[in-house]
């Protein structure tokens, strides 16, 4: 995926003479302080578990679980995540009540959900003041797929793009290192990129066997 990230900046912009990033971030002109105090507190979070992974103190993988019930007699899919709760429901249309976002749109936001927090990761990492930052995911889904007439249509989700609005008063070449950095460590972006494989099995409840 070509990298479709835009700078918009509210001061003036340029390549011109080299700055390093600790002198940019701590003398820059910060007239409104959007996300350069978080970003300093996210760089020491950032440190403090590079120094935990370096003591040894992380041994294995993450493993990372998601949990959906259907609502008897609503159908409404209840995500849990942890101790966090999302609704997913479909709009009237489709025999729902629009009570929260389609699974294909949740994806679409945890894309952008990700891209953002890694902007925010590399940003820090970097030394790279931000004033905002704003993170907008488009795909298209075809009710016609697979129909006749329509059956090379994808079903999922396709032609996925995203664009970045970044507020800061770093250079347009400070930005660009910054964008291509994330692609490189955002999650959720490299999944969706890589081929993945899935498993899956059908247990039925009160028995042991699978279908």
């Amino acid at each position: 995926m070509p990298p479709t990230a835009t700078a918009n900046t509210t001061r003036k912009n340029n390549d011109e003479g080299p700055r390093t990033a600790d002198q940019l971030l701590d003398t820059a002109p910060d007239p409104r302080p959007g996300l350069r105090a978080y970003l300093e507190v996210k760089r020491a979070a950032l440190l403090a578990k590079r120094e935990a992974e370096r003591a040894g103190s992380v041994t294995e993988p993450n493993r990372l679980r998601a949990r959906t019930k259907a609502e008897e007699r609503s159908g409404v899919r209840r995500i849990r995540i942890r101790h966090h709760q999302i609704l997913s429901d479909s709009p009237p249309d489709f025999a729902g009540y629009d009570l929260g976002p389609a699974s294909p749109e949740i994806q679409l936001g945890v894309l952008s959900s990700c891209l953002t927090h890694i902007f925010l990761i590399q940003a820090a990492d970097l030394r790279i003041p931000l004033d905002s930052l704003e993170v907008e995911v488009q795909a298209d889904q075809d009710p016609r797929a697979g129909q006749p007439g329509f059956e090379q249509v994808p079903i999922y989700p396709h032609n996925i793009s995203y664009t970045v609005h970044i507020t800061s008063p770093a250079t347009k070449a400070r930005i660009r290192e910054l964008h291509e950095t994330v692609e490189r460590k955002c999650p959720i972006y490299n999944l969706l990129v890589n081929p993945q494989s899935v498993t899956g099995r059908v247990v039925l409840t009160g028995s042991p066997e699978e279908i």
